[in-house]
């Protein structure tokens, strides 16, 4: 019962010490053996590289000249797909956060702006946690809106995970079993569907998604059209499991451990949830690239850029009876950090919208039409409130927020009717 109770809705990423502190407080302190990996030393990272599929990944914390690249190849790759007249077009930005069953807001936001007829193309989605099962269809486009609605409106729990058993948790890597999403990840992303995700890539438009590489607690960002576009004959399984690794909360789902090559030796890293380091993201260092081209004679062309952020999340504080147990203090304290770190995010990401003149648009569960959460996880009619409720909004013409939450870009003593703030006095 206490698992259940800890896998509640509220708690987010704190499961990651949560689910630790219950099993050691059940003193059971057993001897069972652990999982056996070579992990990658921290003296290779820069030279990681997935066997088979060079150049898929960067590390998320660094400018990486091959993403860089890659950018920039995108720009030609539209232009020989669309003319050059294309590079005069906007160039819209999609990135999809974190938020577990919350997805279903930014789901039904997805088709909403469908129905309202004004959805772009991306040229660059990105996903981290339920953003990342949500990108690829996202950058799909419409024809894969009936899928989001199935994935976000005819599930519950049991197809998301199943609960281990108590007396056996100490030696595995998490509280519960993940194969259901894994099943479901298999029925909907398949060669086909890959197909589809490299016949855009090769129109230059990109497709990333964020994991957390816990032993070297660093952001990766994976080039999941260059996965597709590789031909590999695992290409299919990497790009489910890429998507399950960013999913998995640490300690309650199981981390995806994903092989890799460096130094002529093969390692194993353990990927998990890509909110543990961040709940959105860009791919900062490169934004530039995908829309200044720099031709022979060194003038730069750019196009008007839109970035478009769907936080599947309140932004808002949410008022709640805490009950004075270890449990809940500790679910919500890190619900809270969860909260704000994404806040503080939407700052991040503001900041560079700023730096590369994006048009800054931003989407969030509204606190006062939010449906009440019930206790447990993936609920159905929870979710299909929240899917009902970003298509509504979306549908008839989502009220983009242009700054994030508590930004003024107006200082308050500037305005009409206050008054002005007296000068400092002179200290020196």
């Amino acid at each position: 019962m206490a698992l259940k109770v800890l896998l509640a809705p509220g708690s987010g990423s704190g499961l990651i010490m949560l689910v630790v502190w219950t099993v050691s407080l059940l003193g059971l302190q057993g001897c069972a053996a652990l999982r056996t990996r070579q992990p990658l030393p921290q003296h290779l990272e820069s030279k990681v590289v997935v066997p088979g599929m060079p150049d898929v990944r960067t590390w998320g914390d660094e400018v990486s000249k091959t993403f860089t690249s890659f950018a920039l190849e995108s720009i030609r790759q539209e232009e020989a797909a669309f003319g050059p007249d294309s590079l005069k077009t906007p160039a819209y930005f999609l990135a999809l956060s974190g938020g577990g069953d919350d997805g279903a807001f930014g789901a039904g936001v997805l088709c909403g702006w469908t129905a309202h007829g004004d959805r772009p193309q991306f040229k660059l989605v990105t996903g981290i946690s339920t953003g990342a099962l949500i990108a690829p269809f996202a950058f799909l486009g419409s024809e894969y809106d009936d899928t989001l609605r199935l994935l976000y409106t005819t599930i519950s729990s049991r197809d998301i995970f199943r609960l281990k058993s108590l007396l056996t948790v100490l030696w595995r890597d998490a509280v519960a079993d993940t194969t259901p999403l894994a099943d479901k990840l298999a029925q909907y992303v398949d060669a086909a569907m890959l197909a589809a995700v490299a016949a855009e890539h090769a129109k230059g438009r990109r497709l990333i998604i964020g994991t957390t590489q816990l032993d070297a607690q660093r952001l990766v960002l994976w080039d999941m059209g260059a996965v597709a576009a590789s031909g590999h004959p695992a290409a299919v399984q990497l790009f489910r499991q890429i998507m399950l690794a960013s999913a998995s909360i640490p300690a309650a789902f199981p981390p995806q451990y994903i092989k890799v090559e460096a130094g002529g030796n093969w390692y194993e890293e353990m990927h998990v949830d890509g909110g543990t380091t961040a709940q959105v993201v860009l791919y900062e260092t490169a934004l530039k690239p995908f829309t200044e081209i720099y031709g022979a004679d060194a003038v730069m062309r750019t196009r008007p850029r839109y970035l478009y952020i769907i936080r599947n999340s309140q932004i808002n504080p949410e008022w709640e009876n805490v009950r004075p147990r270890l449990a809940p203090i500790g679910s919500r304290a890190i619900a809270t950090l969860i909260k704000t770190q994404g806040i503080g995010d939407l700052y991040r990401l503001y900041l560079f919208a700023q730096r590369d003149k994006m048009a800054y648009n931003l989407a969030a569960i509204p606190t006062d039409r939010a449906p009440t959460r019930p206790r447990e996880p993936f609920n159905r009619a929870y979710m299909n409130a929240l899917f009902d409720l970003g298509y509504e909004m979306a549908a008839k013409g989502y009220p983009w927020l242009k700054y994030p939450p508590g930004f003024d870009p107006e200082p308050i003593f500037r305005k009409p009717g206050n008054p002005t703030v007296p000068k400092a006095p002179d200290l020196g």
